[in-house]
């Protein structure tokens, strides 16, 4: 599976942002897909995970209320609506995909076995 994602950039304290992942190369509907980040010098931050059929989603305990994941199984995307952006919320955001269910519940980043390269998301006060 690869994952591609997009949509990073320099915005302000209270701006929105949307993130894309793009995958190819396996059957998208089959996986749990999730967000994570990685601010510098930080380690690797679980963001946001949604199931296969996109029902159910689940979020980090600092950007909930703030940040939405969705899914189109058709288009084999995932996304991150992002919110009330803060300055804290710059780092670079990751897209990753497992095909263990209880990825959903135990989000670990030992969980996931394809990764995209990362988009920079920064957030300026």
């Amino acid at each position: 599976v690869q994952l591609q994602a997009s949509g990073g950039g320099l915005v302000q304290a209270g701006d929105s942002l949307r993130l894309s992942c793009a995958a190819s190369g396996g059957t998208f509907s089959s996986y749990v897909m999730a967000w994570f980040r990685q601010a510098p010098g930080k380690e690797r931050e679980f963001v946001a995970a949604i199931n296969r059929t996109g029902v159910r989603r689940n979020y980090g305990d600092s950007v909930k209320g703030r940040f939405t994941i969705s899914r189109d199984n058709a288009k084999n995307t995932v996304y991150l609506q992002m919110n009330v952006l803060k300055p804290e919320d710059t780092a670079y955001y990751y897209c990753a995909s497992s095909s263990d269910v209880r990825a959903f519940y135990f989000t670990t980043v030992n969980r996931y076995s394809y990764w995209g390269q990362g988009t920079l998301v920064t957030v300026s006060s």
